[in-house]
């Protein structure tokens, strides 16, 4: 009888365990991590739009790593992450080094801010294309140079030398920066060319946009460039910058966003805003992108273009509380029609 108790308990006790197997497995059957790694630029917009997304839809779950655009690039060509991100678009010599097909989509616009640390000096500081580059190439070392002081006149007792602050890993900020740079100076292009990491001048290396600003803040005359969201919410100050145009814009969103106005953007989005002929555009802004290969298996890549079509919507009018500016309206609607086109492998 005892026997015969045991037996029937012990076949309760499997077949409840047995279900609860059962229900973990299929309350998890449709759940997918998708992972993803590049750009640090746009990360703290892309933190929020991730996590949101799970708010929404708790079997999705996208983690990112923030390791730049160089790091995201080389990951999406391996086959190491699900989709990469970069600030800068991939060059065709990098596109034809995939064996699948890679597509750019662009999410927001964003700015590199020059970002400074000038002990006592309270006003706007002034910065042309001129005295960037030869800031950065070591020319003009310290802060009361007369060249700058025509510009900035309350630098005159400033006495700090200039620290240039630039980044160690690779980076499409730095790709945005240096090709700015590399247009407004035939002499910059020639010696130290642009890229998401060239041989710089001097100065120190800090890793990520994170990185660089924590630089700029321990260092008293100190200068760097970082998207623009990371000197704001670090509080360190911008420079203005003179534009093409000659007049002297700040990296606000209005004027980060007329950076794109009138642009011919190519079918593959592929395109650069660096130097806007517009006459109110922020010159150093940049559109940046989800990169997205065809490799993804089809059920992962159903679900992370619902994501895409979601960040066109809700997630653009999360973009400017932190500093981005959303996409032109004409530009969404292709963008749109792009995510719809996307194919992915069947298995």
């Amino acid at each position: 009888m005892d026997l015969k108790i045991n037996l029937k308990i012990s076949l309760i006790a499997f077949c409840f365990f047995a279900s609860q197997v059962l229900f973990i497995c299929n309350s998890n059957a449709d759940s997918q991590l998708i992972n993803g790694a590049g750009a640090s630029f746009p990360y703290p917009l892309y933190s929020l739009w991730f996590k949101t997304y799970n708010t929404k839809k708790p079997d999705v779950k996208i983690n990112y790593q923030s390791i730049g655009s160089g790091g995201g690039i080389r990951q999406v060509l391996t086959g190491t992450v699900d989709f990469g991100a970069s600030d800068a678009p991939m060059k065709d010599a990098e596109l034809a080094e995939s064996k699948f097909k890679i597509h750019h989509i662009p999410t927001v616009l964003g700015a590199v801010a020059i970002t400074y640390n000038i002990p006592g000096f309270k006003e706007q500081l002034k910065l042309t294309p001129e005295l960037l580059v030869e800031i950065y190439s070591g020319q003009i070392k310290k802060w009361n140079d007369p060249k700058i002081l025509v510009e900035n006149p309350t630098l005159k007792d400033a006495k700090n030398y200039i620290i240039p602050i630039r980044r160690a890993d690779g980076s499409g900020t730095t790709a945005v920066f240096t090709e700015y740079l590399a247009k407004v100076s035939q002499a910059w292009k020639q010696r130290y060319g642009e890229g998401k990491a060239i041989k710089w001048a001097g100065g120190l290396g800090g890793k990520g946009n994170e990185g660089v600003t924590g630089l700029v803040k321990q260092n008293p005359g100190a200068i760097g460039y970082v998207e623009v969201t990371y000197a704001h919410t670090s509080k360190t100050p911008t420079a203005w910058i003179k534009n093409k145009s000659g007049n002297y814009v700040q990296p606000g969103m209005e004027e980060i966003s007329l950076a794109a106005q009138g642009v011919k953007i190519p079918d593959d989005f592929r395109v650069s805003i660096t130097n806007s002929e517009n006459p109110k555009a922020y010159p150093i802004s940049a559109f940046t992108y989800l990169l997205v290969p065809e490799s993804m298996a089809q059920a992962k890549g159903l679900i992370f273009n619902d994501f895409l079509k979601w960040s066109m919507q809700e997630g653009q009018a999360m973009a400017p509380n932190l500093k981005y500016a959303k996409l032109p309206q004409d530009l969404v609607v292709r963008v749109q029609k792009k995510i719809d086109s996307l194919v992915y492998k069947t298995k």
